[in-house]
C-alpha cells in the first residue's frame, strides 16, 4: 500500500486497487488529470483497512486479487458505504463476472487493456455526480439558514403555519400553551413568543416544573421569608418576582402538585404573588407561558390537574407537530445540524450521504427533533470524512435506542431469546439490521475481529460488546480467498 498524501476536501477522491503497480501508477495518471486525488492499494484487504480511514468517493477495483476478490471488495463496501462507488477491472471478463459485479452494486465494468477515451468518460461522469451531490448538500444548508426562524427550522407547511401563528400571537398573549412530544422544541416556540413580543428586552426566566422538590415549588414560583421554613436563612425572590415585566417559562406545567396550582391559578387571575411566610401581596406583571408532554385533558377528567387552571392557561394552546409527521423538514434539519456540529468539531462536514438520508428518513424518531440532533451529534464525532455515512448513522441510532429503551427483566434461562426478532418491540428492526451488518462484515474479514471493527468504525471494545449483544459466535464463516471459488457461489 503506498503512503499517498491526505485528498484535498474540495476534489473528489479514487481508491485504485490492483496487485499489478504499473496499473496503479497509469490509473493514478488518469484519474489526477482528471480532477481526483489517489489513494492507491496492491490487495483488496489493504483496501478495505484504508477505507475505514478515509472517506472515499470511487473505488477502481481489480476483479482477481490473491488476497480478497473484487466480488469480496464490493460487497463489504455496500455493507459500510453505500454511497461508494464501485467500478471493477478485470482482463478476464466474462458476461457472468460482469452481471454479479452489477448485482452487487458496481457502477460499471472495465476491461483490461483499457479504453482510455471512455475511463476519462466514466471518471468525468463520477465527478459531476459527487459535485452535484456536495452543491445540493450546501443548497440544503443555506435553505436552513434562510428558513430559520428563531432558532426553529421548517419548510412544510405545518412549521411554516406554526411560525405565522407565533407573528400573530406574539404581540398580544399574555398566556398560551404549548403542547406536543418531548423533543419537539416547545422551549424554542416559547422564546419565540417573546422575542417576537414587546417584552423581547425584558428578562426571559424558565422553570423545569419536573425537575423541582415538590415540597419547594411554592418556594420557587414565589419566594420565602428568612425563617419561613426550615432550611429558610435569608430572603428569597420566586420566578415570578424575577420575571416582572419579562416572561416566565413553565415547562412541563403538568408536573405542578394541587396545592402550587390553585395558588398559580390565583397569581395568574389578580397577577399578584405572596411568598412563604409572608401576609404581603406583591404586584407582579408577566407573560406566562406553560409547555407539557401530556395530554391535560385527560389529567383534568381523572382528576391530576385543576379544570380552572388548564382553561387560564389554554386560552391560546399552541401545538407542535412529531418529527415523524413533517419528515420534509429532516434534510433542512440535518443540514443546520451537520454544519453546527462541523464548526464545532473542526471537521470539513458538509452533509450526509444519500443512503445515510435514506437511514434518517425512515427512523422513528420517537424522541423527536432533539433525538436526530443528538443522533447526529454522534454521527458527525465517528465520521472520518466530508460525508456522514449510514454507517455512522446506524452506530449512533443503535446507542439511542440501547440508551432511551428500559432495563429488560432478567429472563429465565427457558425464555433466552435465541433470534433478533425476539427482542423487545420497537428494538427488533433495527437490532435485527445491526446484527445481520456484523455478521456479514465478519464473514467478509475472514473473521478478523479487528478488521471488521476498522470497517465497521467501532472500538474494538464497542464492537466486543455488539457481539455479545446479538449473540454471535466466535466463529464466523470463513471468508474464501479463492476469487474463482468466490464467484461462483455468489
Amino acid at each position: 500500500m503506498t503512503s499517498d498524501p491526505l485528498p484535498a476536501p474540495d476534489r473528489p477522491l479514487v481508491l485504485v486497487v490492483d496487485d499489478d503497480p504499473s496499473v496503479l501508477a497509469m490509473l493514478g495518471r488518469v484519474a489526477r488529470r482528471e480532477g481526483f486525488d489517489v489513494l492507491t492499494c496492491t490487495g483488496g484487504r489493504q483496501a478495505l483497512e484504508r477505507m475505514a480511514e478515509a472517506r472515499v468517493d470511487l473505488v477502481l477495483v481489480d476483479l482477481m486479487m490473491p488476497d480478497v476478490g473484487g466480488l469480496e471488495v464490493i460487497k463489504a463496501i455496500r455493507a459500510t458505504d453505500q454511497s461508494c462507488r464501485v467500478v471493477i477491472m478485470s482482463g478476464q471478463a466474462t458476461i457472468d463476472s460482469a452481471v454479479e459485479a452489477v448485482k452487487l452494486g458496481a457502477r460499471d465494468y472495465l476491461t483490461k487493456p483499457f479504453d482510455l477515451h471512455r475511463l476519462r468518460d466514466l471518471l468525468a461522469d463520477i465527478k459531476r455526480d459527487v459535485s452535484q451531490l456536495r452543491e445540493r448538500l450546501v443548497i440544503e444548508g443555506d435553505l436552513a439558514q434562510r428558513t430559520e426562524f428563531c432558532g426553529m427550522i421548517g419548510r412544510g407547511p405545518g412549521m411554516q403555519e406554526l411560525f405565522d401563528m407565533i407573528r400573530r400571537l406574539a404581540p398580544h398573549v399574555r398566556t398560551a400553551l404549548i403542547t406536543g412530544e418531548t423533543g419537539t422544541g416547545k422551549e424554542l416556540v416559547a422564546r419565540a413568543l417573546h422575542h417576537e413580543g414587546p417584552r423581547r428586552a425584558r428578562k426571559f426566566i424558565t422553570i423545569n416544573c419536573s425537575a423541582v422538590v415538590e415540597t419547594l415549588f411554592e418556594s420557587e414560583l414565589f419566594g420565602h421569608l428568612r425563617g419561613a421554613f426550615t432550611g429558610a436563612t435569608e430572603n428569597k425572590v420566586g420566578m415570578f418576582e424575577l420575571a416582572h415585566g419579562g416572561t416566565l417559562f413553565l415547562d412541563e406545567v403538568g408536573e405542578l402538585p394541587p396545592p402550587v396550582q390553585a395558588k398559580l391559578l390565583r397569581t395568574l387571575e389578580v397577577g399578584e404573588v405572596q411568598r412563604v411566610g409572608s401576609l404581603e401581596q406583591r404586584r407582579v406583571d408577566v407573560r406566562v407561558i406553560a409547555a407539557t408532554n401530556r395530554d391535560l385533558v385527560r389529567e383534568v377528567r381523572e382528576g391530576r390537574f385543576r379544570s380552572d387552571l388548564f382553561y387560564r392557561l389554554n386560552i391560546v394552546e399552541i401545538p407542535l407537530p412529531p418529527l415523524r409527521e413533517r419528515r420534509e423538514d429532516i434534510p433542512y434539519l440535518t443540514a443546520a445540524f451537520v454544519r453546527e456540529f462541523a464548526e464545532q468539531f473542526g471537521k470539513a462536514l458538509i452533509g450526509v450521504s444519500p443512503a445515510g438520508e435514506r437511514v434518517l428518513f425512515s427512523a422513528r424518531w420517537d424522541g423527536n427533533v432533539r433525538e436526530l440532533k443528538n443522533v447526529l451529534e454522534r454521527a458527525c464525532i465517528l465520521a472520518p470524512g466530508e460525508l456522514v455515512t449510514e454507517r455512522e448513522l446506524a452506530d449512533s441510532l443503535s446507542q439511542t435506542v440501547a440508551e432511551t429503551a428500559p432495563p429488560p427483566p432478567v429472563p429465565e434461562a427457558s425464555d433466552l431469546p435465541t433470534a433478533p426478532d425476539a427482542e423487545a418491540p420497537g428494538r427488533a428492526s433495527l437490532l435485527a439490521v445491526e446484527r445481520e451488518h456484523i455478521a456479514r462484515t465478519l464473514k467478509q474479514t475472514g473473521g478478523n475481529k479487528a478488521a471488521a471493527a476498522r470497517i465497521l468504525g467501532l472500538s474494538r471494545r464497542a464492537f466486543y460488546r455488539r457481539l455479545e449483544r446479538h449473540g454471535l459466535g466466535t466463529r464466523p464463516s470463513a471468508l474464501v480467498s479463492n476469487p474463482t471459488s468466490a464467484q461462483s457461489r455468489a
